[in-house]
């Protein structure tokens, strides 16, 4: 079963204080997620494999490493999930951008795709699901059942805040997916929602209200 790393970095953990906070604005809650997105994006690609390439420097001939394979996908769950975008692309701006479209159903909490738009070639991709919450799973697992049908040559999954009940369940039904989190909370409430959390991230990112 692949791992769940968490990512307890200081600058990350300092960040994802900030952003938990209730007090901090639509402005800096922009901010500080783009920034912890870049900040994850070095956890997750660690171990992407490299190719030697011969190259030539100003002053003469040398070998050097690049990405192997096709570009890296990003993979937002809408709608959070664009919040990690930006900083993810700071860092591999070279990278492509998919997208699933998924709304929770407030009443069954299942997931409910409206959307799906993946680059193309997926099968020489290393392919990032990014989504800002791990709560029951739902999203997550739907999300990586539409990405996995493509047959990308590597998945992992990213999020900023899970719990138990949904690293469970993301486990049970992606066993061969490693997650990436910068915390794991409590627990869930009987709405559905991670405690303590930060909130409904996509509310919080783009100013609305439930």
């Amino acid at each position: 079963m692949a791992e769940v790393h968490v990512v307890a970095h200081p600058l990350v953990q300092h960040k994802l204080t900030l952003l938990r906070k209730k007090t901090t604005g639509t402005a800096d809650f922009r901010r500080l997620l783009g920034e912890l997105s870049a900040l994850m994006a070095y956890e997750v690609t660690r171990d992407l494999p490299l190719r030697e390439v011969a190259i030539e420097t100003p002053v003469g001939p040398a070998f050097g490493q690049l990405i192997d394979g096709k570009k890296v996908a990003f993979i937002a769950v809408l709608r959070a999930g664009i919040g990690l975008l930006d900083g993810m692309l700071g860092v591999v701006p070279s990278a492509r951008v998919g997208h699933v479209g998924l709304y929770r159903d407030e009443e069954t909490l299942k997931p409910v795709e409206y959307y799906l738009r993946l680059p193309r070639d997926m099968r020489d991709r290393d392919a990032i699901v990014v989504d800002p919450m791990l709560a029951t799973g739902n999203s997550a697992i739907a999300a990586l059942d539409r990405v996995k049908a493509a047959k990308p040559r590597s998945l992992r999954f990213v999020c900023l805040v899970s719990c138990p009940e949904g690293l469970a369940n993301l486990r049970e039904h992606h066993p061969d997916v490693p997650i990436f989190t910068a915390a794991i909370d409590e627990r869930l409430n009987e709405r559905g929602y991670i405690v303590p959390g930060l909130g409904d991230a996509g509310d919080r990112y783009f100013g609305t209200k439930a």
